[in-house]
């Protein structure tokens, strides 16, 4: 007996069946790539803290080349003394945990590697009325002590975010941005070198101890950005939006590590 392909019914019932079997081979590609998608996240985190606190393979003046793959985990573990997680609720750290601790911990929102902890899903909680957990690496810059700290803000069009490299006055040794879809030559160039280099030695803190932030400024007056206690670093060409975010995630993220870094001094 011949189908009846003219039939309505006949036509529900194709398209029912094409949206299960692609769906179910969907499903089974993303699940057998998942490893692989982790494993790629895992060392584009490592290497982007790694660039922030100086390590990297670069060689030009606008180099921005990262440490190998195959080198990293290495560089990782040998470069980074401490990974400590600080617990943030109202204003204030209410606990303060190794990265061990944190680990080990079957508390909601623990038992991983701190550098892999999801800033976005931090921000989550505490928009929840949740603690929000805050990582922070500890390794050595030029035999000094450095504290990478990870932000996450929004641009123009989707999310930014980066690592900043701190010392114990919250002065910035070194800086790493990225985004997830800045208009290329414009809010992109956050992630070129010459932008992320002109934050180094810039201050977070006022001569008081305040904390302050640092702001990309349209009209800033020191286009070489020789000065370093302006507060302000110069902004990008037609990228204000972005400019904007990069000023925002780095004021509203970083100043939940104050406390911290006053306990310190």
């Amino acid at each position: 007996m011949a189908i009846n392909t003219d039939k309505k019914s006949y036509t529900i019932l194709f398209a029912v069946a094409m949206v299960l079997v692609v769906g179910s081979l969907l499903a089974f590609t993303a699940s057998s790539l998942k490893p692989n998608i982790d494993e790629n996240k895992r060392i584009e985190k490592q290497q982007n803290i790694l660039y922030a606190m100086g390590i990297n393979a670069n060689t030009g003046k606008g180099d921005i080349t990262f440490v190998s793959t195959d080198k990293v985990a290495e560089a990782f573990a040998s470069n980074l003394s401490e990974q400590i997680v600080l617990e943030y609720k109202d204003g204030k750290i209410i606990n303060e945990m190794t990265g061990k601790a944190f680990m080990e911990s079957k508390d909601e929102g623990k038992g991983i590697e701190p550098y892999l902890i999801d800033i976005k899903k931090q921000q989550a909680r505490a928009k929840q009325g949740k603690s929000r957990f805050l990582p922070l690496f500890i390794g050595k810059q030029k035999g000094e002590t450095v504290y990478i700290a990870p932000i996450r803000g929004k641009g123009l069009w989707d999310a930014i975010w980066g690592f900043v490299a701190l010392d114990k006055n919250m002065v910035v040794k070194g800086a790493f941005f990225d985004h997830a879809a800045e208009t290329p030559g414009l809010g992109a160039n956050i992630k070129q070198r010459y932008f992320m280099d002109d934050f180094y030695d810039e201050k977070l803190l006022t001569n008081s101890g305040t904390f302050k932030g640092i702001v990309v400024a349209k009209g800033n007056n020191d286009p070489k950005n020789e000065i370093k206690d302006d507060y302000e670093v110069d902004a990008l060409a037609g990228a204000t939006i972005t400019g904007d975010g990069v000023s925002a995630m780095i004021k509203n993220d970083l100043k939940l590590y104050f406390p911290y870094f006053k306990k310190l001094k």
